[in-house]
């Protein structure tokens, strides 16, 4: 047991020094792979626009005009509000537009009935939630030196429910297959996702699934596709978990006060 606690907060000693190395560029980094999904489907709306455009009229016989300014609202707002998020000017309102996208296209593409896009796409959810709190954090931040009435319950509520939309992508990626290695494989992730959940060890957490996903799914094979993107929103989502903390509800929070 003693060993294995050392193991642990070796590795964890190694994830704050990390954090500390990369502080200045992680969050940029963070912000860069949580848009990537969004940025990447509005380029590809205007290099497939008639395409996008005879989905959504032959989807829901909407007519060519409706398509059309389905297409373009969903164009614009993704790259508009990455744009917003990348600079850091207006991140709420942000974040508003790219969830309203995300529930537009649940509906749109029909992904309410397809549980793995679903997952994927309450994922993103999550990460933007915690993008959300994370803005909170910098807002509260400017004004350090006023009093404050207690914890910020808005954002650490964001953070629960971020942490807890966020790792819901690796329910996609867990194979039932009758090999040993495979099931270690899946033991570790349910044990990863269930302590990033519940915010114990939160930061180490996080950080191996950010690894898990990296090797997971290829990146230099996979590049072009569309869940890759997705998948770099969700580690930039798992980033944010590193950068904000395991947040008030939380074993780890709990912990500082046992």
């Amino acid at each position: 047991m003693s060993n294995r606690q050392e193991l642990i907060s070796k590795a964890e000693d190694v994830a704050d020094e990390v954090l500390r190395r990369s502080k200045t560029i992680l969050p940029t980094i963070a912000r860069l792979c949580l848009v990537s999904t969004f940025i990447e489907d509005g380029i590809r709306m205007w290099f497939q626009w008639s395409e996008q455009r005879d989905y959504m009229n032959s989807q829901w016989g909407c007519g060519y005009i409706l398509a059309t300014l389905f297409v373009l609202i969903n164009m614009l707002s993704q790259l508009a509000g990455s744009g917003l998020v990348l600079t850091r000017f207006h991140v709420t309102i942000a974040c508003g537009v790219l969830f309203g996208t995300v529930v537009l296209q649940t509906f749109a593409y029909s992904i309410l009935w397809d549980l793995n896009f679903l997952l994927r796409n309450m994922s993103l959810c999550g990460a933007l939630l915690l993008l959300l709190a994370e803005c909170k954090a910098e807002a509260r931040s400017l004004f350090a030196g006023v009093p404050s009435l207690g914890e910020n319950r808005p954002k650490t509520y964001m953070q629960l429910t971020g942490r807890i939309l966020t790792v819901l992508m690796f329910a996609t990626i867990l194979h039932l297959d009758v090999d040993v290695f495979q099931i270690i494989q899946n033991i570790i992730a349910i044990g990863l996702m269930a302590a990033v959940t519940i915010g114990y060890k939160t930061k180490l957490s996080a950080l191996l699934l950010v690894v898990w996903l990296t090797d997971s799914h290829k990146p230099m094979h996979d590049f072009l596709k569309y869940d890759f993107f997705q998948t770099l929103s969700v580690i930039g989502g798992l980033l944010m978990i590193v950068l904000l903390g395991p947040g008030g509800l939380s074993l780890d929070n709990h912990k500082k006060k046992w």
